[in-house]
């Protein structure tokens, strides 16, 4: 990221990018999928508890996705809100198959 990215959809072009790897892409998705469950459950039991697992398994998945297979820094060390909201976009675009989980590099 060499120069400031002004708008989101320039962003969501960038993280994409940031995201070639097979193998980060599924981490963020089995991470995404945890954190959804996790708070499906908050509500289901009504127990906040569950909570504190959220960002151990949204971040845990990604950032092990990053460093160890992409070797890339996580885009949400600059643009934390984008990344985050990129993040969810990414998966549901993975899920309706709008993106590959395998992108041909």
């Amino acid at each position: 990221m060499d120069k400031p990215i002004k708008n989101y959809s320039e962003f969501y072009q960038f993280y994409l990018k940031e995201h070639k790897n097979p193998v980060n892409r599924l981490l963020h998705v089995i991470g995404t999928t945890i954190v959804l469950a996790l708070v499906l459950t908050t509500i289901i039991h009504l127990n906040p508890y569950w909570l504190i697992f959220v960002p151990i398994s949204g971040y845990g998945f990604a950032w092990i996705g990053h460093f160890f297979f992409e070797k890339n820094q996580p885009a949400t060390f600059k643009y934390p809100l984008w990344s985050l909201k990129s993040d969810f976009k990414m998966y549901f675009d993975i899920l309706n198959g709008k993106v590959p989980l395998n992108p041909k590099s």
